[in-house]
C-alpha cells in the first residue's frame, strides 16, 4: 500500500463513483478500477461493494465495506499529514518556517551576537531563534549531544566529525580597574597576571581552563578571589579594583571604568561556528551561518 493507492481510494470513497473519482484523478476508469483491485488483493480484503449502491442527492453512489470505511478514515488522515508535511518542507525551503538552535559562549552571546541576531531576525522574520548561552564546554557538549544544530566553539574544540567556519579571531586581554596598579601598563605578562587576585568564570569556560593551564605550565599558584558566570558582575568586581580577570577584548566597552591591556606575548582566541558533519544542518541553520559569515 502506497500513497498513490491511498489517494485513489480516498477519491473513490469521497466521490462514491469510479467514473467521478477517475475524472478527479485524471485517470482512465479501467486504470482506477485495476488500482483499487490491486489494493484489495494486497490487503486481502474487499473494500468496495461493487454491486450495492444507494441513491444520494448527487445520484447513485457505491458503498464501502466495513474494511473500506476503516481504510477511508486512515487514508484521509494520512493524506492530510502528507499534505501538511509537504507544505512544511516547502515553507522551510523558502525560509518562511524553521528554527535555528545555536549554543554560544557567554561573552559572545552578550557582546557579539545581539545586533547580528536582530539583523538576522529582520531579514528572516518567520524563523525561530533558540539561543543557548553558557561556557564553551557547554556549547561543545550540546553540539555533541545534538541538543543544538550549530555551536560557536574554540579552535581547540574542533573535532574530525565537525564542519566549521572560522567566525572571528579575538584578542584575550587583561581587564583591570582604572585605579589598579597595573592600569598604566602597556602589556602584562602571565607572571604579572598570576600575582594578582583573580575573578574567574566557573568550571566549563575556556577562559578558566586556559588560565589554569598557563599557571600550571609556569608552576605558579592561582589566587581565585571570586567565581561567577555573570559577566556584568565580573566587570563590576574588576571596576571596583577587587580583582582582575581575562576576557575577550570585545567585552570591555568605552563606557566601562576598566582598562583592557594585552598580554605579553599577545594571546588570540579563534572562534568557529561548527556543526556535526554526520547530521547535515537545515536550510534555516545554513542561512544563519552564511549570514554571520557575511556580517563579521
Amino acid at each position: 500500500m502506497d500513497i498513490k493507492q491511498l489517494r485513489q481510494f480516498e477519491a473513490l470513497a469521497t466521490k462514491g463513483s469510479f467514473t467521478l473519482a477517475a475524472k478527479q484523478l485524471n485517470l482512465a476508469q479501467p486504470a482506477l478500477s485495476q488500482g483499487i483491485k490491486r489494493l484489495e488483493e494486497s490487503l486481502g480484503v474487499t473494500l468496495v461493494n461493487r454491486n450495492k449502491h444507494y441513491r444520494g442527492q448527487d445520484g447513485s453512489r457505491l458503498t464501502l465495506t466495513a474494511e473500506g470505511e476503516a481504510l477511508a478514515q486512515h487514508a484521509r488522515l494520512i493524506l492530510k499529514q502528507v499534505k501538511q508535511a509537504e507544505a512544511h518542507i516547502k515553507s522551510m525551503a523558502n525560509l518562511t518556517k524553521g528554527e535555528v538552535r545555536i549554543a554560544v559562549p557567554g561573552m559572545l552571546g552578550s557582546y557579539y551576537l545581539p545586533s547580528r541576531l536582530m539583523a538576522f531576525r529582520h531579514r528572516y522574520p518567520d524563523l525561530k531563534l533558540s539561543l543557548f548561552e553558557g561556557g564553551t564546554r557547554d556549547s561543545l557538549r550540546m553540539l555533541q549531544n545534538e541538543e543544538v544544530d550549530i555551536a560557536i566553539i574554540t579552535g581547540q574544540d574542533l573535532q574530525p566529525n565537525f564542519d566549521s567556519h572560522l567566525l572571528l579571531r579575538e584578542q584575550m586581554v587583561v581587564a583591570v580597574g582604572e585605579d589598579h596598579p597595573l592600569a598604566e601598563h602597556k602589556e602584562i605578562t602571565l607572571e604579572q597576571f598570576f600575582e594578582q587576585e583573580l575573578v574567574m568564570f566557573k568550571p566549563g569556560y575556556f577562559h578558566r581552563e586556559w588560565m589554569l593551564s598557563q599557571a600550571k605550565a609556569l608552576d605558579l599558584e592561582v589566587n581565585i578571589a571570586f567565581e561567577t558566570n555573570l559577566i556584568n558582575l565580573i566587570k563590576q568586581v574588576v571596576a571596583q579594583g577587587f580583582a582582575i580577570t581575562s576576557v575577550l577584548e570585545m567585552v570591555i566597552e568605552a563606557r566601562d571604568p576598566i582598562r583592557a591591556i594585552p598580554f605579553s606575548p599577545a594571546v588570540h582566541l579563534d572562534l568557529h561556528i561548527a556543526w556535526n558533519r554526520e547530521r547535515p544542518i537545515g536550510l534555516a541553520d545554513r542561512a544563519f551561518v552564511e549570514f554571520l559569515m557575511n556580517n563579521p
